[in-house]
């Protein structure tokens, strides 16, 4: 295929859910080019989120408090400069959706209708319609971003490797444009590329999200951060479906319960907060009910007759497989749902790497920690959006020249056959899922080195790998990542930090170079 070459003399922003298109907004005057995968607003997970987005916006509220549940929820690795920051902006954040035109639900005294989810320590969550939260939030922002006069947006367009110059700066991408491949040099790259769901079997993401952007960044050097830090969603709807419909956790904040075949509220046996506990805790304890007869949301009570018109995506799920949640209790399990790792970035979005930045759920500031809490994902797309925004064009000067001729571009990396990436998502999800231990690990990475040896090189296998090395040499429970031969957690907690090149010749599952201490936190 004959490659063109494209200059664009301002911001390049790959990606175009809510984190890219919050960027793109924040970049005016200068001229931003974002790509989007596929149509707008389409198989992105900031349009799937339902439950809404956490700010405090109550008086008995403060972002302080806010900042306190998002530490705690991290297990002790949060970054509580990153959690300040996110936390502080969150009131302001909300009110400038909502004066895009995000319809959030409010009371008749005008002040917002507010959820308790889970490990918040009082309601904080603004929603809309319900379970709408996401989807009329990504509406109002694309409607800005189609009408912003310094935004072009190309669609069916997906990066595939990162440019650099000699010096070693990313001064580009790869990209794959429709039917063209375009060497498109910019300068200054903003990964928003989404996170690593569909890695797995079981995901409540777009199965095309493999962590694409988190592997592109590798190989082009950039410093990954926590990648072994993968969230499952305690209640998705167990309907045999690909992507698992999502039960949201609003419906658990609003009285639902968790009950085994017997009737049995499970969670309790765990953890004194039951159905509203650390997300990492119910997921453990839906996991080992579903596995042993099956785990089941029962909202008959809670919210009964009201279910159509206050959750109406979970309803209309439910009810397309036969299951009305207002008279029968809903199956569910865990799926993968919010990747906390990704490319390590401070709280302007600035990567290891000159030249890139990284926002969204592709990146890692430290904020989740081990465990996100429950509706700080858009909070963190739409205001870390706006920061990275500004800070990618505070240094940019006049006309960008890049060396063309002397640019690195990257090799094109092959795809994984579809019976490949089904056996990939398949030892994803069964050797990195909820409960792992070593020998699923080893077992995993050398799937991983199989696959590679048809596909070498293939972006998801980049992510999988990074996430499996490292899950492997984090020998200790901690958050999302709990391991069943290593159930304690330590004292002190670490965070990892890594590279391509100190993972890359892992073979057969023995010990690497990435168990350095500069590397790993083991």
């Amino acid at each position: 295929m004959p490659t063109e070459t494209y200059i664009h003399n301002g911001p390049l922003v790959i990606g175009a859910g809510l984190a890219g298109l919050s960027v793109a907004l924040n970049t005016a005057p200068r001229k931003t080019l974002v790509l989007a995968p596929v149509a707008l607003g389409v198989a992105c997970s900031s349009a799937w989120a339902q439950g809404g987005i956490a700010a405090a916006l109550s008086p008995e509220d403060s972002p302080k408090a806010h900042a306190l549940d998002t530490i705690n929820a991290g297990a002790g690795i949060v970054d509580e400069l990153a959690a300040k920051t996110l936390t502080e902006a969150g009131p302001q954040t909300v009110q400038r959706l909502k004066e895009m035109g995000a319809p959030f639900d409010h009371k008749p005294d005008g002040s917002f209708v507010l959820n308790r989810e889970a490990a918040h320590g009082l309601a904080r969550v603004a929603r809309v319609g319900g379970d709408l939260a996401g989807k009329a939030i990504l509406e109002a922002v694309v409607h800005q971003a189609l009408n912003a006069p310094h935004i072009e947006i190309w669609e069916r367009a997906h990066a595939l490797g990162l440019i650099k110059s000699e010096t070693g700066a990313v001064i580009g991408a790869l990209v794959q444009h429709a039917d063209k491949l375009v060497e498109v040099f910019a300068p200054v790259v903003i990964l928003a590329t989404g996170g690593s769901g569909g890695l797995f079997a079981v995901t409540t993401n777009p199965a095309n999200l493999r962590g694409e952007g988190m592997a592109i960044a590798a190989l082009a050097g950039a410093e990954i951060a926590d990648p072994e830090f993968v969230q499952f969603h305690p209640t998705a709807l167990k309907f045999g479906l690909d992507p698992a419909p999502l039960a949201t956790e609003a419906l658990r904040g609003e009285g639902a319960t968790l009950i085994d075949k017997n009737g049995h509220r499970f969670v309790f046996d765990d953890h004194p907060d039951g159905e509203l506990a650390p997300r990492d805790i119910v997921a453990r304890a839906v996991h080992k009910t579903d596995q042993s007869g099956g785990a089941f949301l029962d909202a008959r009570t809670a919210i009964g007759e009201h279910f159509p018109a206050e959750f109406p995506t979970v309803f209309a799920s439910c009810m397309s497989q036969g299951v009305d949640p207002r008279i029968q209790p809903m199956p569910v399990a865990p799926a993968a749902h919010y990747h906390m790792g990704g490319v390590k970035t401070d709280i302007f979005g600035q990567t290891t790497l000159p030249g890139l930045y990284a926002v969204g759920e592709c990146a890692c500031t430290g904020v989740h920690g081990a465990n996100r809490l429950a509706s700080n994902s858009l909070l963190e797309a739409a205001a870390f959006g706006e920061r990275v925004g500004k800070a990618a064009i505070a240094g940019l000067g006049g006309d960008f020249t890049p060396d063309t001729a002397h640019a690195l571009v990257p090799v094109l990396p092959p795809s994984l056959t579809e019976s490949d990436l089904k056996a990939l998502r398949d030892g994803m999800a069964r050797d990195a899922g909820v409960v792992r231990n070593e020998a699923g690990l080893i077992r995993l990475l050398d799937l991983i080195t199989d696959l590679d040896k048809r596909a070498h090189g293939a972006l998801a296998l980049v992510s999988a790998r990074l996430i499996a090395t490292c899950a492997l040499h984090r020998r200790e429970s901690r958050g999302s990542h709990y391991r069943s031969d290593y159930p304690q957690t330590e004292a002190v907690g670490a965070r990892t930090f890594t590279n391509w090149a100190k993972v890359q010749n892992k073979t057969h599952g023995e010990l690497s170079t990435c168990t350095s201490p500069d590397c790993l936190t083991s």
